[in-house]
């Protein structure tokens, strides 16, 4: 499989990761249950990388730049989108955390040297100008909606999007040059695992009131939170590395961003109410955007 379909796999399952989100996301509190979800998918992606012995792939000047990727990408990053899906819902916030891809040209501008063109600066316009579309003019005829409710300051939300884009973005850089070594993507995805999970838990340690959990946790909630971070992040982030091992990380990003498109068949089927236009021109002028980019 070409690393095309593995981003394109990996936005799929983020798609339907963000959707089963919602309920743990807003019973558990964000840092708790980001906690949760690092934790179980720790433990799993651990154990697979001990059977299959990718942890004898691991150098140890692998170790720190995977360890701030996760620090960064995963526990920062993870972190504000799922303080964004809170305050604005999956759609909403999974179109501000497609704007991961233009970062990552900006990152190539300024860490690289990489000149932007016209047509680049034209991309990023559209990918916000999609954005701010679909945010601000895609609830319209969704009021009935509560995936659609925005809580609190929408400009607050919109910050923790585009916070969880930049650290998503920063992340990628930070892993490519060791995703193209022989390491296992499992072993590696699993050394970003644990270092979120490790700095969720030493926050959580010092008694913040942010960390704690806003309700206790469950079986039903325990079942979906490991059931979502198998899918989300054991398998999509998995599939993201082996990605970035094959393909660069502009055209990684665009396909995965693709994550919105997906999502509204997936909302519409959910709610069974259809998305109104400016979200379907929202999300399509984003992505148009992100191809621009990398093209």
């Amino acid at each position: 499989m070409g690393y095309e379909w593995l981003a394109l796999a990996a936005a799929f399952l983020w798609a339907i990761t963000s959707l089963l989100s919602v309920t743990p996301a807003r019973h558990l509190g964000t840092f708790a249950y980001s906690r949760w979800r690092m934790g179980s998918t720790f433990t799993i992606l651990a154990t697979m990388a001990l059977i299959t012995g990718g942890w004898s792939t691991v150098e140890t000047s692998a170790i720190p730049p995977m360890m701030l990727s996760g620090l960064i990408g995963i526990f920062i990053g993870d972190t504000a989108l799922f303080a964004c899906l809170n305050r604005m819902g999956p759609r909403q916030s999974g179109l501000l955390f497609s704007c991961h891809a233009v970062f990552s040209t900006v990152l190539g501008y300024f860490l690289f040297s990489e000149s932007m063109t016209p047509l680049e600066l034209l991309g990023s316009t559209l990918v916000f100008s999609g954005v701010l579309t679909a945010i601000f003019f895609g609830r319209r005829g969704q009021s009935s909606n509560h995936l659609e409710m925005v809580h609190g300051n929408v400009w607050i939300g919109l910050g923790l999007g585009l916070t969880a884009a930049l650290c998503q973005a920063l992340g990628g850089v930070i892993a490519k040059p060791i995703m193209q070594t022989n390491i296992d993507p499992v072993a590696a995805s699993s050394i970003r695992m644990m270092t979120a999970f490790v700095a969720h838990c030493l926050l959580r340690a010092t008694g913040t009131r942010v960390a704690r959990p806003t309700q206790k946790m469950n079986w039903k909630i325990f079942g979906i939170t490991t059931i979502n971070g198998f899918i989300g992040m054991a398998l999509g982030m998995t599939l993201i590395l082996y990605a970035l091992r094959e393909g660069n990380v502009g055209m990684v990003a665009l396909l995965s961003s693709t994550t919105p498109i997906m999502l509204l068949p997936i909302l519409w089927f959910y709610t069974k109410q259809r998305p109104n236009r400016f979200a379907w021109l929202g999300a399509i002028v984003a992505v148009a955007g992100t191809s621009i980019l990398v093209y």
